[in-house]
């Protein structure tokens, strides 16, 4: 997958607060790189706590569900658009269909 824009997530582990997002984000970015998503199955048979949502929006967990990652999949253009990354509250306060944060 082409995934935009891996600077939304280095953004967010360079704040002091989230240095420890650095390695679960970049495991993340690693798998998400090399996968060919065509499908949502094929992310849930990745990762299975994943939420697929409405709007082509894939909700991941980070760092054992301390971050959230909110991730738009163009699939045939195999894509995936990060909108939001997070903490856990912070993610309780938007609306997964419609973030664009990045």
């Amino acid at each position: 997958m082409r995934v935009i824009a891996k600077s939304a997530i280095k953004k967010f582990w360079e704040q002091p607060a989230y240095r420890d997002a650095q390695g679960p984000l970049e495991s993340w970015y690693e798998e998400a790189i090399k996968a060919n998503w065509s499908s949502p199955q094929d992310i849930k048979d990745q990762y299975r706590n994943a939420s697929i949502c409405s709007n082509n929006r894939v909700v991941f967990n980070i760092g054992g569900n301390k971050y959230r990652l909110v991730v738009e999949m163009q699939y045939r253009a195999g894509i995936a658009w990060i909108k939001f990354v997070g903490t856990h509250a912070q993610y309780d306060l938007i609306n997964v269909e419609t973030v664009n944060d990045y």
